[in-house]
C-alpha cells in the first residue's frame, strides 16, 4: 500500500481534491454524449466518441443526423445494413469509423434526374421573367444540380444564412407567418418526421438519394409521415416556431452526413 506520509508529500493539502475535481469530469465526458451538446450553436459534429442508445421514435437517419454522420457509414460501423431496422434500447458505438456501402442507395431515385431535361421543354416559362417581383415565381423555379432538381422550400426572405465560423449554422433560415407552408425542396422519401432532435422542434428529413438529404425544422404541424414518398414542392409541414425563438423555417442540406450550403444548390433568386 502507498505510504500515506509519502502521499501528503507528494500532494499537499488541498491539491488532491483539486486533482479530482479538474480531471474527473473530462474522464465522464471522454465517454458519453450529454444532451447540452446538441442545443449548442458553436459545437459542429461530426462525433466519433462515445455511444449513443437508441430510444424511442428514434432512427438512423436521426441518430447519424444528430451527430453529423453519414447514416450509411454510421450503420456500417455497427455491422447493420438496410434497411436499418433499430431496436429501443441498442447501443450504437460512435468510436467506430465504418465504409459507405455502394449501391445501397434506393434504386427509384434516378427518376428525379430524369426531370430536368423534360420540365424545361415542357414549360419555357417566360411568364416568370415578367413578373420579378412577384414571389410566387420563386416556387416554381428550380435549379438542377448533382442530379437533384432543387426548388426553394419557402418563398420567404432569408434571414440567417449558412456560415461554419462564429455563429454556426448549418443552413439558411427562411422568415414567414405561423401556418405558411413548407415544400419539399426535391423529390424523395421521408426517413425521419419528428421531435427527437433537440433544437430543431417538429422535423422533417427527405432522402433524395445515396448522397443527399435536406431537412425542414421549426414546423408547427408535419403533413407527412415516415416511409411516404414525397414530389418536388409538394406541401409537407406548416412553419412554425417550434425549437426556435420566432416563426421560421430552418432549412438544411447535407451531402453524405456533413452540412452544405443551400444556396449552392437551389435556384437563384
Amino acid at each position: 500500500m502507498f505510504p500515506v506520509k509519502a502521499y501528503r508529500r507528494l500532494f499537499p493539502r488541498g491539491l488532491g481534491l483539486w486533482l479530482i475535481c479538474v480531471f474527473f469530469p473530462l474522464f465522464v465526458l471522454s465517454g458519453c454524449n450529454t444532451a447540452s451538446i446538441y442545443q449548442d450553436d458553436a459545437y459542429n459534429p461530426p462525433v466519433y466518441w462515445g455511444q449513443h442508445v437508441v430510444r424511442s421514435g428514434e432512427t438512423l437517419y436521426s441518430i447519424a443526423w444528430r451527430y453529423g454522420r453519414d447514416y450509411r457509414e454510421l450503420g456500417d460501423a455497427n455491422g447493420m445494413s438496410p434497411p436499418y431496422r433499430l431496436q429501443v434500447g441498442r447501443v450504437l458505438r460512435l468510436d467506430l469509423r465504418g465504409n459507405v456501402p455502394s449501391g445501397s442507395a434506393t434504386k427509384s431515385r434516378p427518376t428525379v434526374a430524369s426531370k430536368p431535361a423534360v420540365r424545361p421543354k415542357a414549360t419555357p416559362k417566360p411568364k416568370v421573367q415578367k413578373r420579378p417581383k412577384s414571389s410566387e415565381p420563386l416556387a416554381k423555379q428550380s435549379q438542377v444540380v448533382s442530379n437533384i432538381q432543387w426548388h426553394w422550400p419557402n418563398v420567404g426572405p432569408v434571414i440567417a444564412g449558412y456560415s461554419t465560423s462564429g455563429k454556426v449554422n448549418k443552413g439558411v433560415d427562411i422568415a414567414g407567418k405561423a401556418g405558411d407552408p413548407v415544400k419539399a425542396a426535391a423529390s424523395g422519401s421521408v426517413v425521419y418526421a419528428g421531435s427527437g432532435l433537440l433544437g430543431y422542434g417538429n422535423l422533417i428529413i427527405v432522402n433524395h438519394n445515396e448522397h443527399f438529404l435536406s431537412a425542414y425544422a421549426h414546423n408547427r404541424k408535419i403533413l407527412v409521415q415516415e416511409g411516404e414518398n414525397v414530389r418536388a414542392g409538394q406541401l409537407i409541414a406548416e412553419m412554425g416556431s417550434s425549437g426556435s425563438r420566432s416563426v421560421r423555417l430552418h432549412f438544411e442540406i447535407r451531402k453524405n452526413g456533413n452540412p452544405v450550403d443551400p444556396m449552392h444548390y437551389l435556384p437563384p433568386r
